[in-house]
Order: C-alpha cells, then sequence, then structure tokens
C-alpha cells in the first residue's frame, strides 16, 4: 500500500511540474501580449509612447482592463488544469501498476508451480521433493525423531504405453496419483520423480512398523482395478523402503539406497516391499558407486565410444559404423551399457549421456573425413531425448560444430519407442528428416508398430534384430521373419540391415535374399575409433 500511495505522489508531482510549466509559458504569453496591446493603445491615442500616453490609455480603455486580467486568469486556469491533469493521470498509472503487479506475481506462481509440480498429476516433482526431505531430515536431527522414505513404481507399465498408447498411459498415472494422495496423511508428501516412478515421504513417524503400514496400504490401494477406456486393469507395484538416519544422513544418500530397496524389491513377482539391508543386497555398494559416480563420468572423460562396423554386401566395404557407449571404471573395470544405462535412465542423466555419445560420435566422424574415410555413424537415441522438443534442435547445433552434413548421421531409435506418442515422434522425425538425418529403426520385429504407422515415417533403414538372425540357420521361422523383413524394407523403399551377423554362412545366406548391410561378430565385435581406422584401410572390409 505505501509503495502504490508513494508511485502517485511521485507520478502525480512529476506530471503537475510538466504542466505548470507548460502554464507558466502561456502566462508569459499573456504578459506580453498586454504590454503589446497597451503599447499600441497608448501610440494609437496619443501618437507618442511615453508613462503619461500608457497611464491614459490604460485608464480610458477598458478593454485593457480585461485584458490585464488573462494572465491572472490562465495562470489560476493553468495551475488547476494541471492539479487535475495530474491527479487523473497519477490514478490511472496506480490503477494499471497494480493490475501489472497482480499479474506478475500471478505468472510467477504460475512459474514457480509449473517448476516444481508435475504437470500430468500435480504431484510434487524430483526438485520440490528433494527439498522436502532435505526440510525432513533437518527436523528430525532436532526433534531426535525417525523419517522413512518410500520410493515405488508399477510393474510392467511400459507394457500399457505400448499396447494401450500414451494416453492411456497418462491415464493410469493419474489414477495412481489420487490412490496414492487419499492412502497417507497430510503431512506427508507424494511425489511423482518421473515415469511411472513415485516417491513418499513420512515424517515424524513413531517406529518403522508405521512405514510398512503406509506400504501394504499403498499396495491395497493398487490392488482395485483401474478403467482405461473401458478397459479394466489389474498392476501390481513394487516398493523400497528406507529410514533416516540408519540409512543415510542426506538427501541423495537415502535417494540411492530407496533405489536399491526398489531395485530388490522388484525382483519378486507381485505386490512387493524390501527395506534396504547391505547384507541382503550383494550389488548395493557397487549400484550406490555407479549411481555417484556416472556425472562425473559424463563430464570428465569417464566414458569412451566403441564402434560396430556396417558393412555393405554387395561390396564387402564398410560404409558406416554404429556408436556404442562404455565405461572405463576404475573400480569395476571395462562395464558395458546394461551396467549403467538403465541407472542413467531412472537418474535423468540419460539425456547428457545420450548428447555426450552423439558429440563424440560426431567428432570421430569427422577425423575420419579428415582422413579420407567418408562413412556414416549412427547413435541410439532413447524416447526420453528424442521425444524432448530441443533434441532437432542440438542436433543441429552439434553437427554445424563439427561441420559434419547431416546426412553422416543416422539416429537409431527403438520399434517400441515410436509407440510412446506416435503423432508427436511423427513430427519430429519428419523435422530430422527435413535437415538431412538419416532415421533407423533398430531391433525391428521385437516391438508392437503397425505397417500402416510405419509407411508414414520417414525411416530410411530397418534393422533386423539379432535374435533372428542368429537363430535363421537352425530355426525355419526365424529364417521366414528375416527373408519377409528384408522384402518389406525393400518394398517400403528402406534399406534393411541385418545385426547379429556371426558366421560366414549368415552373410552368404543375407546375400542370397539381398539384404543390403549386415552388422556382427563375423565382421567386427565393437571397437574403438582408432582399430576402425585400421580397419577402413587394411581389412577385407577396407573402404577403398
Amino acid at each position: 500500500m505505501a509503495s502504490t500511495i508513494q508511485i502517485f505522489t511521485e507520478f502525480s508531482r512529476a506530471l503537475r511540474s510538466t504542466v505548470t510549466r507548460q502554464a507558466n509559458w502561456g502566462i508569459l504569453l499573456a504578459i506580453l501580449a498586454v504590454i503589446a496591446s497597451t503599447l499600441f493603445v497608448a501610440y494609437m491615442s496619443a501618437g507618442e509612447l511615453s508613462i503619461g500616453a500608457i497611464g491614459e490609455a490604460q485608464r480610458k480603455n477598458y478593454a485593457l482592463w480585461v485584458l490585464d486580467t488573462m494572465p491572472v486568469i490562465f495562470g489560476l486556469w493553468g495551475q488547476y488544469i494541471g492539479s487535475l491533469l495530474a491527479f487523473e493521470a497519477g490514478a490511472l498509472v496506480v490503477d494499471q501498476t497494480s493490475k501489472l503487479r497482480t499479474q506478475t506475481e500471478a505468472l510467477e506462481v504460475q512459474v514457480l508451480h509449473g517448476s516444481t509440480y508435475d504437470r500430468l498429476t500435480d504431484l510434487p516433482n524430483r526438485m520440490l521433493f528433494h527439498d522436502r526431505v532435505e526440510q525432513a531430515i533437518n527436523n528430525a536431527k532436532r526433534n531426535q525423531e525417525i523419517m522413512a522414505l518410500l520410493v515405488l513404481d508399477m510393474d510392467e507399465f511400459k507394457e500399457v504405453n505400448n499396447t494401450l498408447g500414451h494416453f492411456s498411459g497418462d491415464m493410469l498415472l493419474k489414477q495412481l496419483a489420487s490412490r496414492l494422495r487419499a492412502s497417507v496423511r497430510e503431512i506427508d508428501t507424494v511425489a511423482r520423480l518421473g515415469a511411472d516412478e513415485f516417491a513418499v515421504l513420512l515424517p515424524e513417524i513413531r517406529q518403522k512398523d508405521d512405514a510398512i503400514h503406509v506400504a501394504r496400504k499403498l499396495c491395497q490401494a493398487m490392488e482395485r482395478e483401474f478403467i482405461l477406456g473401458g478397459i479394466n486393469l489389474n498392476m501390481l507395484m513394487s516398493i523400497g523402503v528406507i529410514f533416516f538416519p540408519e540409512h543415510g544422513g542426506d538427501v541423495d544418500t537415502l535417494l540411492q539406497k530407496a533405489e536399491v530397496a526398489l531395485y530388490l524389491a522388484k525382483q519378486t513377482k507381485g505386490f512387493s516391499i524390501e527395506v534396504y539391508s547391505p547384507e541382503n543386497d550383494q550389488h548395493s555398494t557397487r549400484r550406490l558407486t555407479l549411481l555417484g559416480e556416472l556425472r562425473q563420468a559424463i563430464d570428465h572423460g569417464g566414458l569412451l565410444l566403441h564402434y560396430q562396423p556396417k558393412v555393405d554386401i554387395s561390396s564387402h566395404r564398410i560404409v558406416a559404423v554404429e556408436s556404442l557407449v562404455r565405461w572405463q571404471h576404475p573400480q569395476y573395470g571395462m562395464l558395458p551399457p546394461d551396467e549403467f544405462i538403465s541407472l542413467a535412465e531412472r537418474t535423468g542423466l540419460i539425456r547428457p549421456l545420450t548428447y555426450w555419445v552423439i558429440g563424440e560420435a560426431l567428432k570421430q566422424c569427422a577425423a575420419w573425413q579428415t582422413h579420407g574415410f567418408t562413412i556414416d555413424v549412427a547413435v541410439n537415441v532413447p524416447v526420453s531425448v528424442l521425444l524432448d522438443s530441443t533434441f532437432p534442435e542440438r542436433l543441429e547445433a552439434l553437427l554445424r560444430q563439427h561441420r559434419l552434413a547431416a546426412g553422416r548421421l543416422v539416429v537409431e531409435i527403438t520399434e517400441s519407442s515410436l509407440m510412446e506418442d506416435q503423432e508427436y515422434a511423427l513430427q519430429l522425425l519428419s523435422h530430422l528428416s527435413s535437415i538431412g538425418v538419416r532415421i533407423s529403426i533398430d531391433d525391428f520385429g521385437t516391438g508392437y508398430s503397425s505397417l500402416a504407422y510405419l509407411r508414414r515415417l520417414p525411416v530410411s533403414e530397418i534393422k533386423i534384430d539379432q535374435s533372428f538372425v542368429m537363430g535363421m540357420l537352425e530355426n525355419e521361422n526365424d529364417a521366414v521373419i528375416v527373408h519377409a523383413t528384408i522384402g518389406l524394407a525393400h518394398n517400403l523403399g528402406m534399406t534393411a540391415i541385418a545385426e547379429g551377423v556371426a558366421e560366414a554362412a549368415i552373410l552368404k545366406k543375407l546375400t542370397v535374399w539381398g539384404c543390403n548391410l549386415a552388422q556382427g561378430h563375423h565382421i567386427s565385435p565393437p571397437v574403438d575409433g582408432k582399430a576402425i581406422t585400421q580397419l577402413l584401410g587394411n581389412s577385407e572390409w577396407r573402404m577403398h
């Protein structure tokens, strides 16, 4: 209120000063007009200009009397109008300022809410949950209390998205969020950490059994059927439980151990609750180490890329490579992606990891090009990165940075990832295709996508999953699938690539069927960039 009055007063004073200044100019002009008129009348009456003539003109000419009052009238009128305008304009400005302030405050509240709450479920997100856990830890320390943290997710949630679609998956998450909120106290916090992973903070519990009781209550809430567009679903849930201060003294440690407990709970089918226990988790130390060090590995060079060649079957020449990330861990040695990709997805590090892989692959591709080897590089892009609206823009920036044509890059996506949000995926892939980036469907034949949808996609390659290729010589059904997929790719105007070519007989059969490209251990296992350079220059698959 005080600031509003101050704004009003200052603005009114400034406006009044401006109007008064203009009024003073009017008064000055009026005085000059009076003087000029008096001199003119005196001269016309007496034939000369003198004090006596001027006095006589003033005494006898009544029009000059009226004219003499004009400066006073102008002055008073100017002051009145100036004050009136200043007051009205000031009031208008204050009114608009108040409206703008109200709108700004509302917008700030909206932005703050959007940055701390999940848009789909309106539950606190990971950032806000982290803050509340930190506050609960401080309160528990001060009051010497215990608190519990529950991390949970639904089993087979991905199958719902793949089978019923992204919209049904969203409906399921909303219903679950509502049930979780209804199952806890007002002082408890339910948050969505990402995908189908939720967390519950239980401050001020008297004993550990209270947390177990809540976990069972959450499982009971899940036992009721979920209704999704007329379809009734029964879903299972796994819960990991940890306690403060027993299992850790800070937020990150507690969340990491809760993830470990959840991982153990998911090993048991059905509704399962697992309290963290180092004795029962042989992998806890390893997993916690990897969780804590993955960010550092991404930022400070702990990762490296290996490349597996793709050979043109008709010419027996390497024409492309697939980029595969490895982690050279100082304690556990060379780690394959299976060891840490899932951790990256659960902790939100999958995006920086993916962009690191793309950047390194393009850097290596540019180096090969400098040495005269013009080959393509393929990178695997998970759905969480693919459906990011900034992905095409960042991809273009990386291509410009390494001075590579977009046609040198192949983005490999899994068949199932296309089903997360079909229309949005189509839009983004069309954008990538328009700038020259090629799209490849990885692990084809293992997903649930329809041929009608695939026909709409700007896809240039289909990679036949290695599970079919490796068994095609012994299993007739696998052979039929591989042969049919090659024909399908050609009919759709796409390149057919066979993964998992482990022996010469498979390569020979693929040649007969007209498969375009092949990759597998018979050609070369994944190797580092230096080894690929040697293969390009001196091997049976050499480029020249």
